[in-house]
């Protein structure tokens, strides 16, 4: 299912989309295992995303997501199945 993708592929992904290389993706998915409707995959599915502010120029948090998930919409459409995005001010890799 999404058994190639890995956080080093989205942080790639997004970075490029953004124009900004103050970017940082986490696998989580082995801390989502076991869960109702996992995949029992310990890789690849759940993903934690962090992103500096000032890589938008848009204010909206609704926006910023959005491009976010128009970045990697090929990436969800593999079966990654879950991104938790942080927009910060204070980014620090």
């Amino acid at each position: 299912m999404s058994q190639n993708v890995d956080a080093k592929a989205l942080q790639s992904r997004i970075a490029d989309k953004l124009g900004s290389q103050r970017v940082q993706v986490i696998d989580e998915s082995a801390q989502h295992a076991g869960h109702a409707a996992s995949s029992g995959a310990l890789t690849g599915t759940h993903f934690r995303v962090r992103v500096d502010k000032a890589a938008f120029t848009c204010t909206s948090r609704v926006e910023r997501h959005r491009l976010v998930y128009d970045a990697v919409q090929d990436y969800l459409d593999q079966g990654v199945h879950a991104l938790a995005i942080e927009i910060v001010s204070d980014f620090t890799a």
